[in-house]
Order: C-alpha cells, then structure tokens, then sequence
C-alpha cells in the first residue's frame, strides 16, 4: 500500500464537489421525480375517488395537462411539482429552529 501522499508537503486537492452539494442535489433530483411522477397520480387517483371523472380522457390527458402547464412556467404547476422538495425545506426549517431554541429552561 503506497503511503506516499501522507510523506509529500503538497497540499491535499479538495474535491470540486462537497458531500453536503452532491447529498442535497440528490434529495432534490429524487423530490423532484415525486413531483413530476409520483403527485399527479396520487392527485388523479384521488380526485377519481373524491370527485369524479376528470373532464379529460383519463390520466393521460391529465398528465398532459398538467406537464403542459408545468412547461409553460405556470406558478401553480411549478407549485404542485415543487411542493415535496418545498415541505421537505420546510421540514428542515422547522427541525433547524427547534434544535437552535434549545430545551425549555425550567
């Protein structure tokens, strides 16, 4: 096993991306395909059962739909798509403010 870094002076490379970058990039990517694969028809499932048939011809024509609008920079399908990774921020917000307050003083 070669040990010759640990002798050298040079000085040991960073990595171009962190840990915490490339663990948040894969949280969002991950968050993100909820939003644009898991929502919509969790969303079209449940509006079946709640309030019927959707106008369009079935999940197809509300998916299309939806990614249309998404395509189209419509704030409330950016809203939809973006809403695990916003709850998941949120989350985080949250946890980071009760860990900051510490316990209740007595």
């Amino acid at each position: 096993m070669p040990l010759g870094h640990l002798v050298t002076n040079e000085p040991t490379k960073k990595p171009l991306i962190s840990d915490r970058v490339k663990r948040e990039v894969a949280v969002f990517s991950l968050l993100l395909f909820f939003g644009l694969a898991v929502m919509p028809f969790a969303i079209y499932f449940v509006g079946q059962n709640v309030f019927g048939a959707f106008e369009g011809a079935g999940f197809g024509d509300f998916f299309g739909s939806i990614s249309a609008r998404f395509r189209a920079f419509d704030p409330a399908a950016w809203f939809l798509v973006l809403s695990p990774y916003l709850i998941w921020q949120l989350i985080r917000l949250s946890w980071f403010g009760w860990r900051r307050l510490g316990p209740a003083p007595r």
